[in-house]
């Protein structure tokens, strides 16, 4: 007897009405579509790189033509604005322009002779091969770019991939799936399974290599079942990211580049600047200036390109959470420069705030709020700014604001977090060239740069020939005389 399929539903967080349904895939199917893919990934990962970028050039060309369709089901799934989903477009663009144009240098052979004495000159060949079948597991607030785009260099190395998207957002996910199908993609190299924990369970038990992208908590969930099968794993968790403005800063600069970089995509970002230190010499025109700019932001269901700056809150219990961080520092002394409530009305907006007068003992500086938020803290100077930006178990991304660009560099090298932009924030992560990765528990690993290619690979080291001699000075059996000569020859090489 056939099992009855699950459905699963899908709701418009600017509406709070329910747009479609799609089937959920159990373990038992999950291990079935594995099986499939590894059969798959024989024949993907005997293709060039030449072929499999015509691949992936085919699904860019395809993107870029159905951008608007792409556009009108991120915003509907998530409630983002259409510019918020267009900039995610556009990323996914360079993504698949820029892991064509590096992936075969990245994943070359490297070849060089050794200057180990034991094996002097003997040539040495690393090479990458692919773990076989990937599993990303994606996140809700960018399905395309956080969840998709991760799979772009995990296919480029010759993986097969399941991709397991939020059970929040799965439409973008079966777009993608339909893209790679019309662009030529091999049926089974690339495969979509929704559903929820069991389903993220299942791909975790199923396959060689796992890419999250998540919460802290479930990456260090995901972490320990993987552990069971010592599957490797790369981690992109949550951050607390701080943004330090200086006494010198270019005030309108930063205020604008702070409402943007915490407000943007309604503050559902990994990187979102989460809490500002202000020096005291310009703090109150800083929160005056920032208030301004915020209070003017307009809030709404996606319209139209440019109709609407804040869009609504993707998943239902992250308002809740924003609401309570809200709540308790308003209760503990901070003030609400503007906004501070949930909105009324169909779907689910929290309006863009900002709290002034913000310390350490509220929650909304010390834990991860992902929501349209911004809370400011006033600091007597730049030391104080940075202990406060440290003291935190995140570490993903930070920003720093002055006049004196030197300066500027020396307190990002003091930040505890894997990237920092000076006078910007958020855009380093269009530099695909670099990786981006946190520190602490904001992550494992990195994407993008040639670690984001070659962690889905596995190397190889192959130790060439030598001279054919019967038998090495280091071979059996040992000798008093031999074993003397060799330890003063590495006393000598390495004792000088």
């Amino acid at each position: 007897m056939a099992t009855e399929t699950q459905l699963m539903p899908v709701e418009a967080p600017a509406t709070g009405r329910t747009i479609d349904e799609v089937a959920v895939a159990g373990a038992a199917e999950v291990a079935e579509l594995a099986a499939r893919a590894r059969t798959a990934q024989v024949a993907w990962r005997e293709r060039s790189f030449r072929e499999r970028t015509a691949v992936l050039d085919a699904a860019r060309r395809w993107l870029a033509r159905n951008a608007d369709r792409m556009r009108e089901t991120i915003c509907r799934e998530t409630g983002k604005t259409d510019d918020d989903a267009q900039l995610e477009i556009a990323v996914a663009l360079q993504s698949f322009a820029f892991w064509s144009k590096r992936s075969e240098r990245y994943l070359a052979e490297e070849r060089f002779r050794t200057w180990a004495p034991m094996v002097l000159g003997r040539k040495v060949t690393v090479r990458y091969d692919p773990y076989g079948l990937v599993g990303v597991i994606g996140p809700w607030n960018y399905p395309l770019v956080n969840a998709f785009c991760d799979c772009v260099p995990a296919l480029m190395a010759g993986n097969a991939v399941l991709l397991k998207p939020s059970e929040v957002t799965p439409l973008t996910a079966l777009l993608t799936a339909e893209m790679l199908a019309e662009s030529g993609m091999p049926e089974g190299v690339f495969t979509v399974v929704n559903g929820g924990r069991e389903t993220g369970e299942a791909v975790v038990d199923a396959v060689d290599y796992v890419m999250f992208t998540g919460s802290t908590a479930t990456g260090q969930a995901v972490m320990r079942r993987a552990a069971d099968t010592v599957t490797p794993v790369s981690l992109e968790l949550g951050g607390k990211d701080a943004m330090i403005v200086c006494a010198d800063a270019n005030l309108e600069r930063a205020a604008n580049a702070a409402a943007f970089s915490a407000l943007c995509n309604s503050g559902q970002v990994c990187i979102s600047v989460e809490r500002i230190y202000v020096e005291d010499a310009i703090y109150d025109r800083f929160v005056a200036r920032l208030g301004e700019i915020v209070q003017g932001l307009r809030q709404g269901e996606a319209g139209g390109p440019g109709s609407v700056e804040v869009g609504a809150i993707t998943h239902p219990p992250q308002i809740e959470i924003i609401e309570r961080h809200v709540r308790d520092a308003l209760d503990k002394g901070a003030r609400a420069v503007t906004g501070g409530a949930r909105r009324s009305g169909p779907g689910r907006f929290f309006e863009p705030t900002v709290l002034a007068d913000v310390d350490h003992s509220m929650s909304c500086m010390t834990e991860e709020t992902f929501g349209p938020t911004i809370p400011v803290m006033r600091v007597a100077d730049v030391d104080e700014a940075i202990r406060l930006a440290n003291d935190s178990p995140y570490g993903l991304q930070g920003s720093v604001f002055t006049s004196d660009a030197a300066k500027g560099e020396a307190i990002a090298r003091r930040m505890e977090c894997g990237a920092v932009c000076v006078n910007d924030a958020l855009v380093n992560y269009m530099v695909f060239d670099a990786p981006m990765g946190g520190w602490k528990t904001s992550g494992i690993g990195s994407r993008h740069g040639a670690g984001g290619i070659r962690k889905y690979c596995r190397t190889q080291t192959i130790l060439g020939t030598g001279p054919q001699l019967k038998r090495d000075v280091h071979h059996f059996p040992y000798s008093p005389r031999v074993s003397k000569l060799l330890a003063g020859f590495v006393g000598r090489l390495y004792g000088r």
